[in-house]
C-alpha cells in the first residue's frame, strides 16, 4: 500500500518490549524506565493477529525491537508464529546481543532469519560505559555465532558519537574487510530529553566515509539484503560492506517505507511523529479485522512526509525511542 506522498510501505517494525537489560547512555534513564503492566502489552496472538493483518496491506518485512526483545518471554514462540504467516517474507531482529548466544540455534529454527546488533565500541571499558555495564565479549561471540548460523546479512549498528568512538571508525571498516559483516555507520541523534545527546557530538556521514576512504577503497555494488535507510558500500578486497545511515545531515524520509508498532499497540507512522493510532483499545473492544485494517490504514496514508529531529526531539513528543522501538 501506499501513502499519501506516494512511498510504498511493506516494512513493519514491532517494538514487542519497552525494557531492556542494558542502560545505554544516549537511549535510557540510569534508573530505568517505569514498567508497563503485563497486560497493557501486546500478546503473542494479538501480534501475530496484528500483522497478518498488516501483511493484507502489502507488510512483507517484519523486525522485532524493544527495548530489547531477547527479554520478553516466548519469543521463540512469537518468531515462530510470524515465520509462520504467509506474506512475511523476511522476518528479522534487532537485539544488543546480550541474550542472543543461549537462544541462537532455537531463533534460527523458529523462523529468524536476519539479525542486527547494537555494538558502538570495540573496546570493554568503553562499551562496560556506554552501556552502563555491558559485557563486550558476549556481544562480539554473538556477531560471530549469527554468523555461524547463517543468518545473513549480519549487521552491526554503531552511533558514532564524536570524543567517544569516532576514533575506531577505521577498526570497524577494519572487521566488514576481514568478515563478510556489515557495518552501519549511524549519525547520532537526539532520541529523547537524556543529557547525553549534544550537538557538539554529531559526526555526519560524510565526514565518517572521508575517513574510511582514507585507508579503504568503497564502491556501490550489489544491494545488501533488508529494507532498511542504510547506503551501503562494498569494500576493494573485502568481505563485507559498510553501511551509512544519515537520520541528521540528509534524511532518508522520502523513500520511507515503514510505520512502527508499539509494545503496548500504538501504531505510529514515523519514529519522531507524536501521532498515533490505539490498536491495544481496539482489540479490547472487540474490533473486528476490517477494523483493525482501517486503523493500518489511516496511519499509513497520515505517514508524515518527513521527521524534523533536527529541532531535537521536543517535548510534544510524550514518548522515548525505547518507548516506540529501535
Amino acid at each position: 500500500m501506499r501513502d499519501s506522498y506516494g512511498r510504498e510501505i511493506n516494512y513493519l517494525r514491532v517494538s514487542i518490549t519497552d525494557r531492556c537489560n542494558l542502560r545505554c547512555r544516549y537511549c535510557m534513564p540510569e534508573e530505568g524506565i517505569k514498567k508497563i503492566d503485563h497486560y497493557d502489552i501486546l500478546s503473542l496472538e494479538e501480534i501475530a493477529r496484528l500483522i497478518k493483518i498488516a501483511s493484507s496491506l502489502g507488510i512483507r518485512k517484519v523486525r522485532l525491537t524493544g527495548g530489547e526483545p531477547l527479554i520478553r518471554k516466548n519469543i521463540v514462540q512469537m518468531v515462530s508464529d510470524i515465520a509462520g504467516l504467509s506474506g512475511i517474507d523476511d522476518l528479522a531482529l534487532t537485539t544488543n546481543g546480550i541474550l542472543f548466544p543461549d537462544m541462537a540455534e532455537e531463533l534460527k529454527q523458529a523462523g529468524l532469519n536476519r539479525v542486527n546488533f547494537s555494538m558502538d565500541t570495540m573496546v570493554g571499558e568503553k562499551f562496560k560505559y556506554i552501556t552502563r555495564g555491558g559485557n563486550l565479549e558476549k556481544v562480539s561471540g554473538a556477531v560471530f555465532q549469527a554468523l555461524e548460523l547463517g543468518m545473513e546479512p549480519v549487521k552491526i549498528n554503531t552511533v558514532v558519537i564524536k570524543g567517544f568512538n569516532d576514533s575506531e571508525i577505521l577498526d570497524f571498516a577494519a572487521l566488514a574487510y576481514k568478515y563478510p559483516l556489515h557495518i552501519r555507520f549511524i549519525e547520532f541523534m537526539p532520541i529523547g530529553d537524556l543529557l547525553f545527546w549534544n550537538q557538539e557530538k554529531l559526526m555526519s556521514v560524510d565526514e565518517i566515509k572521508k575517513k574510511i576512504e582514507q585507508e579503504y577503497e568503497l564502491y556501490e555494488g550489489s544491494k545488501i539484503e533488508g529494507n532498511g535507510p542504510a547506503k551501503y558500500y562494498h569494500m576493494q578486497g573485502g568481505m563485507g560492506t559498510i553501511g551509512f545511515i544519515s537520520p541528521m545531515s540528509n534524511h532518508f524520509c522520502g523513500s520511507c517505507n515503514r510505520i512502527r508498532m508499539t509494545a503496548d499497540g500504538s501504531l505510529r507512522g514515523c519514529l519522531y511523529e507524536n501521532a498515533e493510532v490505539n490498536l491495544k483499545s481496539a482489540l479490547l473492544s472487540g474490533a473486528s479485522d476490517q477494523d483493525l485494517k482501517n486503523l493500518f490504514i489511516k496511519t499509513i496514508i497520515n505517514k508524515a512526509p518527513r521527521h524534523q529531529m533536527n529541532s531535537g526531539w521536543g517535548s510534544e513528543n510524550e514518548r522515548k525511542m525505547y518507548q516506540i522501538g529501535g
